[in-house]
């Protein structure tokens, strides 16, 4: 808690113009903190004569930490496919695991499963865990929830790794609550803290506008939900060899409160956004919703995907599913073209795994030209019609 100290507090009003979150007045003279007080400390660090001081409760510790030892990663697999994440997760486990000293296990979990496990296995898995049972063929946060916390309790992981989609970020905090443990979510990078060998999970935070690193130092294991296509899957190695475990778990954990009607495929674009490897985006530089025929034009010639910022999408110029960024799609196409897009962190954290970035902005200054590969200055509506014309040319001499 932010305790202040009312003898040395001389209300000079340092704390309150720094609180972001307007937790801290001064109330005749004296600081007072309410109830919106996120300890982050902002107060203590500018208040000259030491009145604020932050007192954290010590955690008790979860048994001996040096009992849970290995990396773990859940497997999504939907529809009898491993999701990509899956494999984008084993080679940032395959990291881990080897600073760390430790095994890395994949986790599948579904029905009919026949021929993926080897396919963990050659994607960088030292083992398998296979729960293959038909409970578990239909997604459901409890009968998922409770497999995996049931093999986590058993086999005492130090991390578990899951994708940040739409099922991991529905089960994955049932997993950490069950386990009296810590969850960092749409995570962006992963590390491991040299003196402790604790993992350091970095993710976007205060909406983007700056970078975190988290760390889960009490209680094991360290869970995180990773955003898609932030890691690179590990080339596949046919030669590789590991263990597969069949697991059989209580017929009570898996049976789910919740019955699934029916599971529909949804339709996907001419070209799948998130799989492109050529993205064309734009941003507020548009200035309209007939920019993006311009956009789209570009994409076309290229065969490539439509993405646009943030912005774009909350002035209704281009439907959401286009939408890229820390509140939309991660992508990581061979080349991503930013037409008219500042460069927002927001909009970074979810294209700047692209291997190219080919930057248009009429603004020097902009952001967007600090990750960029090559960067043009100059009028969308100049720069990107003379493309047009020059791809034109030479698909058609």
């Amino acid at each position: 808690m932010l305790r202040i100290d009312k003898e040395a507090c001389i209300g000079c009003g340092l704390c309150e113009s720094t609180c972001t979150f307007g937790a801290i007045k001064v109330v005749e003279g004296l600081a007072v903190v309410g109830d919106s007080c996120t300890l982050c400390g902002s107060c203590v660090e500018v208040c000259e004569v030491g009145a604020l001081s932050i007192e954290r409760e010590e955690k008790a510790t979860q048994g001996n930490l040096a009992d849970w030892s290995g990396v773990w990663v859940y497997a999504e697999c939907r529809h009898g496919r491993l999701a990509p994440v899956a494999l984008e997760l084993l080679g940032a486990g395959r990291k881990l695991a080897e600073k760390r000293g430790v095994a890395l296990t994949a986790v599948l979990l579904g029905h009919q499963l026949a021929g993926l496990p080897a396919e963990l296995i050659a994607h960088g898995a030292d083992k398998v865990f296979v729960v293959d049972d038909p409970s578990l063929a239909a997604f459901t946060d409890d009968a998922y929830g409770n497999a995996l916390s049931s093999l986590a309790r058993q086999h005492k992981p130090e991390i578990i790794l899951a994708g940040a989609t739409a099922i991991g970020r529905s089960f994955i905090p049932r997993v950490a609550t069950t386990l009296a443990t810590g969850l960092t979510a749409d995570c962006t990078d992963l590390g491991i803290r040299e003196e402790d060998g604790a993992l350091l999970q970095t993710r976007p935070a205060f909406g983007g506008n700056i970078m975190a690193t988290i760390v889960c130092p009490h209680t094991r294991p360290q869970i995180s939900t990773v955003r898609p296509l932030v890691m690179k899957p590990l080339p596949r190695d046919a030669n590789r060899t590991g263990e597969i475990e069949q697991v059989t778990l209580a017929a009570a954990l898996l049976a789910p409160r919740v019955k699934v009607l029916d599971s529909v495929v949804e339709d996907l674009d001419k070209v799948n956004l998130s799989e492109a490897d050529i993205v064309v985006a734009g941003g507020r530089g548009l200035e309209n919703e007939k920019g993006f025929a311009m956009i789209r034009e570009l994409a076309d010639l290229l065969g490539g995907a439509v993405a646009a910022s943030r912005a774009a999408v909350d002035s209704g110029w281009i439907p959401y599913p286009h939408q890229v960024g820390q509140t939309g799609k991660t992508v990581a196409p061979k080349i991503y073209i930013a037409c008219g897009i500042s460069g927002a962190i927001q909009h970074l954290v979810g294209m700047q795994s692209a291997d190219t970035i080919i930057a248009i902005n009429r603004d020097p200054d902009a952001p967007i030209f600090n990750v960029a590969t090559y960067g043009i200055v100059g009028d969308v509506f100049e720069v990107v019609p003379k493309l047009i014309a020059k791809f034109k040319a030479r698909k058609n001499p």
